[in-house]
């Protein structure tokens, strides 16, 4: 992860908001061995006491879960929208164009959940995604016994305490206002990611300029 002071967010509750904001996430590690394993999963992220925690669910017997019993140490890299940035776009010639994105890296080690705590769990995840909406036939309590019964005993829960947490959100910090101003003009032509990013830009005109 590139260590660059400009392309560091510093506000603390902008990341956490990030992470909700983007929740479906790499979840990376490696056996006792090396062997490096990943899998795609959406977290729920929780506040105890100032201290972050991760938590998520896995299926049983897959190569991700096996390493993690073997080595818990664990990497969760959470995404946000992402873009091509020309170097046409600046006011300096001859150089490189570039990639804006932003990028939320969480360290810490795996420990696997109780029966009863994947319950919990599972309540608040499809709670969460159905938009708080209890009476909703997809949340966990609405679910029938014989779902529940086949599709638990194949889930395994995680909970990861962060102990470390970095990001870097690269939005052209390091160009001159001109440059700035007309990257932002050009993604607003685009759409999806493009546009995301230049919303994001914009929020930070008054601090930069």
């Amino acid at each position: 992860m590139y260590n660059i002071s400009y392309f560091k967010e510093n506000e603390r509750n902008q990341i956490l908001d990030f992470i909700r904001k983007y929740p479906f996430a790499f979840l990376t590690g490696s056996t006792s061995e090396g062997k490096q394993v990943a899998t795609q999963i959406p977290f729920l992220l929780e506040e105890r006491n100032g201290e972050l925690f991760l938590q998520a669910h896995v299926m049983k017997n897959t190569d991700h879960h096996r390493a993690f019993i073997e080595n818990p140490n664990a990497l969760i890299v959470f995404s946000g929208p992402h873009t091509y940035v020309s170097a046409t776009w600046y006011t300096t010639k001859n150089i490189g164009s570039t990639w804006n994105y932003m990028s939320v890296h969480a360290e810490g080690n795996i420990r696997f959940m109780s029966e009863e705590e994947l319950v919990e769990f599972m309540k608040k995840l499809t709670l969460r995604f159905e938009g708080e909406n209890e009476h909703s036939p997809t949340y966990y309590d609405n679910l029938s016994e014989s779902y529940l019964d086949k599709m638990m005993r194949a889930i395994v829960g995680i909970e990861i305490k962060v102990e470390r947490l970095d990001n870097v959100f690269k939005l052209s910090q390091n160009r001159d206002e001109e440059s700035y101003r007309t990257i932002i003009s050009e993604l607003e032509q685009q759409d999806g990611d493009s546009l995301l990013i230049a919303e994001e830009m914009k929020k930070r005109l008054g601090d930069l300029f």
